[in-house]
């Protein structure tokens, strides 16, 4: 057994041992890392895979077969591409890209699951709205027939304390379940904070560095 493979396999029991008791569903983030690293998380038990750059998720997704999550923002250019490999969607802040996305999967009669993106700070460059406006979007998604609505997905501001983040998620999920019951899941928390997003409620945690080790960016 390779040394990194050891490695792999001993950080995905670690987190997987951590977050039993929470029973949520792990999405491990590959952005950056090559297929080799999938390949072998996935011959150890992983079955979720996350990436934010669609050029990675189609390639890395043709060799893995597994679900695969779509977190980055989304481009209306690109979508018809995303929506070849991705069976999740965490980032739609738009009714424009989930009338586009519901036109395209119309066509082969397919659909898809995703999560409304929530904004705390309601800062544009970050993607996500303000939980006014998602609520708003949430009743016009669930009129198109392609989308099974999920629920939210939320990463807290750098700025603001990790504890009042969650505890403002929290509370704004617990809102929109009065209205949208059947759209209960929470995704929130990442290598940093994963414990503490499912102790105020996350459905699913999104896990990259924890498990596969510090990322080198390319230039």
């Amino acid at each position: 057994m390779s040394t990194r493979q050891e490695e792999l396999q001993e950080n995905l029991l670690f987190v997987q041992s951590e977050i039993a008791p929470y029973s949520p569903e792990l999405i491990v983030v590959t952005k950056t890392y090559p297929v080799e690293d999938v390949q072998i998380l996935k011959a150890a038990g992983a079955d979720n895979f996350g990436e934010n750059r669609n050029e990675e998720g189609l390639i890395k997704s043709e060799a893995v077969s597994a679900r695969w999550h779509y977190q980055g923002e989304i481009q209306s250019k690109k979508l018809r591409s995303i929506l070849q490999w991705a069976n999740v969607i965490h980032s739609l802040d738009s009714l424009d890209h989930a009338q586009k996305i519901d036109r395209i999967l119309d066509e082969n009669q397919s659909s898809i699951e995703l999560f409304l993106q929530l904004s705390l700070d309601g800062d544009t460059q970050r993607g996500g709205l303000v939980e006014a406006d998602l609520r708003a979007l949430a009743g016009e998604v669930q009129k198109l027939r392609r989308i099974n609505l999920l629920g939210i997905m939320c990463v807290p501001p750098v700025s603001m304390d990790p504890v009042r983040a969650y505890s403002e998620i929290a509370s704004t999920h617990s809102r929109f379940l009065t209205e949208f019951p059947d759209s209960s899941g929470l995704s929130a928390g990442m290598s940093n904070d994963y414990l503490l997003a499912l102790k105020h409620g996350a459905t699913h945690i999104r896990i990259g560095s924890k498990i596969l080790g510090a990322r080198e960016y390319r230039r």
